[in-house]
């Protein structure tokens, strides 16, 4: 009889109709595959047992959360090789498929897997998977608070540990490929700061403030008094002391509130950093109101956000499987384009737009690299699924970025009154020079 991984490879190019471009190593030690690639170690048979009950991405995310799989050498290479195969086939291709399970051969291939797999029952999803909620009711306070905790409570000192000293949790601004993470996520706030015109004596909401970076870094280098709304108990007490190690309890204040319950506008100017795509898209244009009529007239609305290519039927969009259970639940992305339109559709005039896509790959690949780095480390602050979580999403997003399957954009728009007059200069784009 074949041993494990022969058997493996033999099967899966089966049922997938294409060589695997990757080695594979299973439980018993044996391996199979191309030579001088990256390695796909299928540690049990707990692993496929996995991937029968849950085809697809779900099935993989929770095999490789519990450590049935993993990955030896390049784990960016095999995730693109795994996308290739898998996620990124051609209507042709997907319809090729589909005709192959009806083939007997792929279908006694099926059968030998289950076999190989071993008993029912499939396992128990690891305990870092959020377990589903009513979806007809997502996007209330509660439940976007619920999703916010899951996400953010996890440990601030994991969080010192992957987004480094400036602990900023979203797209830098890189001058050079060279810069470091942390100069480049400084110019990042500075670039804000200058896209929203702040001066001395402003007031400026920060909506999603996370460990209050952006609201410090406006307090202390432009003058301006700051509220920062966060859901996240722990982001909130660790924002607030590094408000008060800065001596600027008397410019920045931070609470622990949705943005839907602020009512001490009106703001001159706010920033929404990373927080949109939590939002939901039957929220957006409640989100969207309740910014606008927070700010004066003439304020200014700095949004900055994930954004995924449109589909020609939207209505098939679906949330990625895998971040919806164990990284950002109920988060939705949409296209730039449905994003514009519906900041216009609650009051606002949008005057810039800049594509920072390739930025995002840059610092999500640094982020990768400092929790490998401080792997060890990383393990004694959070459960070992935890950390492979955060691995896997940011490697794998990493990659969307370069691949321009999912883009980030800053989108400057502005509460222009009935006069017309925005308070915009002629030529917008003086914060670059």
């Amino acid at each position: 009889m074949q041993d494990a991984a022969q058997r493996l490879k033999n099967l899966a190019e089966q049922l997938l109709g294409a060589e695997l471009p990757v080695r594979l190593r299973a439980w018993d030690g044996s391996e199979a595959g191309p030579p001088n690639t990256p390695v796909l170690i299928v540690r049990n048979r707990r692993a496929l047992r996995r991937l029968l009950w849950k085809p697809g991405e779900l099935g993989l995310a929770r095999a490789w959360v519990a450590g049935d799989l993993d990955v030896e050498g390049d784990l960016y290479a095999v995730l693109d090789a795994v996308a290739a195969l898998i996620w990124e086939r051609d209507e042709d291709d997907r319809r090729s498929l589909a005709d192959a399970a009806k083939d007997p051969a792929v279908r006694a291939a099926f059968r030998e897997l289950l076999k190989l797999a071993g008993p029912y029952p499939p396992p128990a999803p690891p305990a870092e998977e959020m377990r589903r909620r009513n979806r007809l009711h997502r996007h209330t306070k509660g439940t976007d608070k619920q999703a916010i905790s899951h996400h953010y409570d996890v440990g601030n000192d994991f969080y010192e540990l992957v987004l480094g000293p400036s602990m900023v949790y979203s797209c830098a601004y890189f001058a050079s490929e060279e810069a470091t993470l942390e100069s480049a996520q400084r110019d990042k706030l500075e670039l804000i700061c200058g896209k929203l015109g702040l001066r001395p004596g402003m007031r400026l909401l920060d909506v999603g403030c996370g460990w209050g970076s952006m609201a410090i870094h406006a307090a202390r280098e432009h003058g301006v008094s700051v509220v920062g709304v966060t859901l996240s108990q722990e982001q909130a007490a660790y924002a607030r002391k590094r408000v008060a190690d800065e001596g600027l309890t008397d410019r920045v204040e931070i609470r622990v509130q949705d943005y839907r319950d602020v009512r001490d506008g009106p703001y001159d100017a706010i920033s929404s950093i990373g927080m949109a795509e939590h939002v939901g898209s039957e929220r957006y244009v409640e989100y969207a109101s309740a910014l606008h009529a927070l700010l004066v007239p003439g304020g200014r609305l700095l949004n900055h956000q994930i954004a995924r290519r449109p589909q020609q039927d939207e209505s098939a969009y679906e949330v990625d499987e895998f971040i919806d259970a164990y990284v950002f639940p109920d988060g939705e992305l949409a296209p730039l384009g449905t994003t514009t339109g519906n900041l216009e559709r609650a009051g606002f005039e949008v005057r810039d737009i800049e594509a920072i896509r390739p930025h995002y790959a840059l610092t999500l690949r640094q982020w990768v690299r400092n929790l490998e780095a401080r792997w060890p480390e990383a393990l004694k602050l959070v459960s070992p699924g935890r950390a492979r979580v955060w691995r896997l999403y940011m490697a794998a997003s990493a990659l969307s970025f370069e691949r321009n399957r999912i883009g980030v954009n800053q989108i400057l728009a502005v509460r222009t009154p009935a006069s017309g007059e925005s308070g915009m200069p002629l030529r917008a784009r003086t914060w670059n020079t």
